[in-house]
């Protein structure tokens, strides 16, 4: 597995974009977007076409700071 570091914008229910960057292990970036969808998605009641990926970029296992991922990743 591999580290992305996902960052973008969802709509807020208050008509605002809330700015988010999140750290996700996966095999590849389709496989990481699909995970970000899914998770934002859940967490704050939205569609996804309410959610805007604007960034995804490959990590490496010093740049790691969720406890997790560090774990899934193997570091």
């Amino acid at each position: 597995m591999k580290a992305f570091l996902i960052s973008g914008t969802y709509a807020d229910p208050r008509q605002i974009q809330q700015p988010f960057a999140i750290e996700m292990a996966a095999d590849d970036e389709a496989a990481v977007k699909e995970k970000a969808l899914s998770t934002i998605g859940s967490k704050h009641k939205l569609k996804r076409w309410q959610i805007n990926i604007t960034d995804v970029k490959e990590i490496s296992g010093d740049e790691i700071t969720n406890h997790v991922v560090k774990y899934q990743v193997g570091e």
